[in-house]
């Protein structure tokens, strides 16, 4: 069940930009019920959760406020606990006059400030994120890198908590700022469908097992109890 859900969101999730897929380490779990030889029943057993960080192909939208990031790196958005860090680079200006994401949380500059623009005005931002509109520097992009992504915790959407304090953002170096993409997601559609529906035949074959074990208990219960 737990397979089920991580690919189902996936695959639902593969048109979104800047979306991680998720998979998971499998171990061995041995019953404590041993048969007649003592020895327990031997089944797979999730042991955790991890995030394919790997990055999606940059596709160009001619939208002016779409930001990819080619390398590695995350941008720094103000979300309701704290920071976040994300690469949907899906940006528009707020009411407020503030840059931030599809889902209405303030992109953070250099510095740890929100990025002022005006909306429909023209907007440059150059490789290194450097935001500038009508002459002016309007901020810089908070492009960070941590030495560990063990550490980050998918949130909703595609945005991440740093769970870990010895594991501090750090300013991104090998990576460059592309004005006018986005990151597609690195979800591989065809391998998730055929492991979607690989699982779902692994499940029917063990709710089988299940009620056919149930079957024979109840046929074993009721033979012992009939008189002769």
């Amino acid at each position: 069940m737990e397979s089920l859900s991580l690919l189902a969101n996936n695959l639902a999730n593969a048109a979104t930009s800047g979306y991680k897929s998720d998979s998971e380490f499998y171990g061995l779990y041995t019953s404590p019920d041993g048969d007649s030889s003592g020895e327990g029943s031997t089944l797979p057993n999730i042991e955790r959760q991890w995030t394919d960080f790997s990055q999606g192909t940059l596709q160009p939208t001619g939208n002016p406020l779409d930001v990819a990031l080619s390398g590695p790196g995350f941008l720094t958005v103000a979300g309701p606990g704290g920071n976040l860090f994300t690469r949907n680079g899906n940006l528009h200006v707020s009411p407020t006059g503030d840059l931030v994401t599809g889902e209405g949380f303030t992109v953070k500059g250099v510095g740890g400030g929100a990025i002022h623009l005006t909306s429909g005005a023209s907007v440059e931002i150059a490789a290194d994120g450097t935001v500038r509109q009508g002459g002016r520097t309007a901020g810089q992009l908070a492009v960070v890198n941590f030495k560990s992504t063990n550490s980050l915790k998918k949130m909703s959407g595609t945005c991440f908590e740093n769970t870990d304090s010895k594991n501090p953002p750090v300013a991104a170096g090998d990576v460059q700022v592309q004005q006018g993409k986005l990151e597609s997601s690195n979800v591989a559609v065809p391998e998730a469908a055929m492991r979607l529906v690989g699982v779902m035949r692994q499940f029917e074959m063990l709710q089988k097992a299940v009620s056919l074990g149930v079957e024979m208990d109840s046929k074993s219960i009721q033979e012992v109890a009939r008189v002769g």
